[in-house]
């Protein structure tokens, strides 16, 4: 059996507070007790006091839990999130607090252990897809959160800082629709689950199952709409991950058919440099250019001359840490949405004659 801090204590003949008060407050002992004490537990094997166990009887643990999708992966490949986690990483460290990374599982009756065992002082749910249920087993636990989306239904309790996914969208789209653009592809990752790469029927943009994803692509819809393109005439295409792989695999049947669009509205930069990716191997078919555009406005983005709407990525991480560890006295002040820009570059232009 691993020794106990009670086994130390009968070791010395002292007790248990006092072999506590050898590791936590070495103040209250002599110098000669301590060093008494600590020899003893090195002669036993004992390690010293657990530091959750210790962390939670003081009533904090010093580490933020940072939710994510059922991936941890995704927090050290995706170029948005590294930004992001960047920005959360700073304000942690201006307070002392580390980050604990958590990948949700994918089945829903697991979500809650996962949230009810972190030892952590609070949550930042970040690009998770159905949030209510680790929501609800957040407020369970009575500690404080922080999402990365705008909440129509947030009361006091909920803090947020994001960015108007819709309008953002929706000025991207503007934007190509201007040019001339009536035969659409708009693409996004897992736009419903367990949907292989390529077309799908999607009956309307708010069928989509991330809320991220909902959010752009009724934007994108919002745009082509006042330009005359209603929803079934605009091809939607689905990817399996975020990734310049899966953006290509996804566009490949459209480029490949009689009539490809004109243009192509990715919900992420990455899998929009995957379009291009995909043009670039196409050759000359199609004979005209196909407008592509993306959304973030990754580092990768501007080397690649992507049309792209701009979000403040280390920023919205840094705030959201903040709303957890800089708590605002008005509970108003814990809804943040951040501006947007449309960056236009070359990789948009007029539809081919116009």
């Amino acid at each position: 059996m691993k020794p106990t801090l009670q086994d130390v204590a009968d070791a010395v003949g002292v007790s248990r507070s006092t072999v506590s008060n050898a590791y936590s407050r070495p103040d209250q002992l002599s110098a000669a007790l301590r060093t008494k004490i600590l020899d003893a537990a090195r002669r036993l094997g004992y390690p010293g006091p657990n530091p959750t166990a210790r962390s939670l009887r003081r009533g904090y643990v010093g580490a933020l839990g940072v939710l994510f999708t059922s991936e941890l992966s995704y927090a050290f490949t995706d170029p948005f999130a590294v930004r992001f986690l960047a920005g959360v990483s700073r304000t942690a460290e201006r307070h002392g607090t580390g980050l604990l990374l958590m990948p949700l599982p994918a089945d829903r009756a697991q979500v809650r252990g996962v949230v009810e065992n972190a030892a952590v002082d609070g949550f930042c749910v970040y690009c998770v897809g159905d949030e209510d249920w680790a929501l609800r087993a957040i407020r369970d636990r009575g500690l404080p959160y922080v999402t990365t989306a705008p909440r129509a239904d947030a009361g006091p309790e909920d803090r947020y800082v994001g960015i108007d996914e819709r309008a953002a969208a929706r000025s991207v789209a503007a934007h190509v629709a201007a040019l001339g653009h009536r035969r659409v592809a708009l693409l996004g990752e897992t736009v419903l689950p367990g949907v292989a790469p390529g077309p799908l029927r999607l009956a309307d943009p708010t069928d989509a199952s991330h809320p991220t994803t909902r959010g752009r692509l009724t934007g994108f819809a919002d745009a082509f709409a006042a330009a005359g393109v209603a929803w079934p005439a605009i091809t939607v295409l689905n990817a399996t991950a975020n990734s310049r792989a899966a953006g290509a695999a996804a566009v490949a049947p459209v480029l490949a058919g009689d009539a490809p669009p004109t243009t192509v509205l990715a919900c992420s930069d990455v899998l929009a440099l995957g379009v291009l990716d995909a043009l670039a191997a196409a050759g000359p078919r199609p004979a005209y250019p196909i407008s592509v555009t993306g959304f973030d406005d990754i580092a990768e983005a501007a080397a690649a001359g992507l049309t792209t709407v701009r979000q403040p990525a280390e920023e919205k991480g840094r705030l959201a840490a903040e709303l957890l560890l800089e708590p605002p006295v008005d509970p108003a002040e814990g809804h943040l949405v951040l501006p947007t820009d449309l960056v236009v570059r070359t990789s948009t232009g007029p539809v081919s004659g116009s």
